[in-house]
């Protein structure tokens, strides 16, 4: 069996995000970067599937040089080999993503032979797009399923679950198939310092693909807006006693 997992290298998820001046880029100065936490639980997936039935897994990236870091992270949870598709710092849209990764696929598979399977993120933790999988899935003219929370090899085919309202909505996909999966899926492993170690003899072979013109325009980023903080001002000195007294009595304090 033959596994590929696609990843990306994030911001790091809970971290401060600060825009450029120009409103156009995050500013990476101060953050720290990880891989996008539905494709740990992708990579997790294909090492586990791996190790049960035997074979070879692949991961593959599209990004700048400093996200060799995460294919090496995933390669150190048992990832046998990466590709790197080599870019600038800017970021490349959905279908240019697609496309370029398509390419790769397909240059691999011709020569070391079809993948089974391919697991995607079902989304990525910064542009959260949702479509690359399924565009990649489109350009190879395989069977996809989207937002999975469940999926297990059955001899010549998976069985994926999606989490519904009231229940779990079963697909079972003949292989080959791609497939994209939410944090949840599995727990993943932590790397271990042996892992590491064997991480740095692993091959990754890296190429620069042709970012094709952009369909689309970036006008500028916009950070939401939090819930924020509110607070209550009970009164001053001892007049604020009571109204102290209340609220530890509403809380069960009292």
């Amino acid at each position: 069996m033959r596994i590929l997992a696609c990843i990306k290298r994030v911001p790091i998820t809970g971290g401060r995000i600060v825009l450029t001046d120009d409103a156009r880029a995050i500013d990476t100065r101060h953050l720290g970067f990880t891989m996008s936490p539905h494709e740990e639980c992708g990579v997790e997936e294909a090492v586990r599937i791996i190790e049960t039935n035997g074979g070879d897994s692949v991961v593959l990236t599209l990004g700048p040089s400093e996200a060799v870091e995460q294919l090496r992270d995933a390669m150190a949870l048992g990832i046998d080999r990466a590709i790197h598709l080599l870019t600038d710092d800017q970021e490349w849209d959905g279908e240019a993503t697609a496309a370029a990764l398509t390419e790769a696929i397909q240059s691999d598979e011709a020569t070391s032979g079809r993948f089974d399977l391919i697991f995607f993120g079902n989304e990525s933790a910064d542009s959260a797009g949702f479509q690359v999988g399924a565009r990649v899935a489109r350009a190879l003219g395989r069977y996809c399923a989207t937002g999975l929370k469940g999926v297990s090899v059955e001899g010549s085919s998976v069985r994926c679950e999606q989490e519904v309202e009231g229940g779990r909505d079963v697909y079972v996909l003949p292989l080959p198939a791609v497939l994209t999966v939410k944090e949840g899926l599995n727990l993943p492993r932590y790397p271990s310092v042996p892992g590491r170690m064997r991480a740095r003899s692993k091959p990754v072979a890296v190429s620069t693909p042709l970012r094709p013109e952009p369909q689309l325009e970036l006008v500028r980023l916009i950070v939401p807006a939090g819930q924020g903080r509110q607070a209550e001002v009970l009164g001053s000195g001892a007049a604020a006693a009571p109204a102290v007294v209340e609220v530890l009595r509403k809380a069960g304090v009292l």
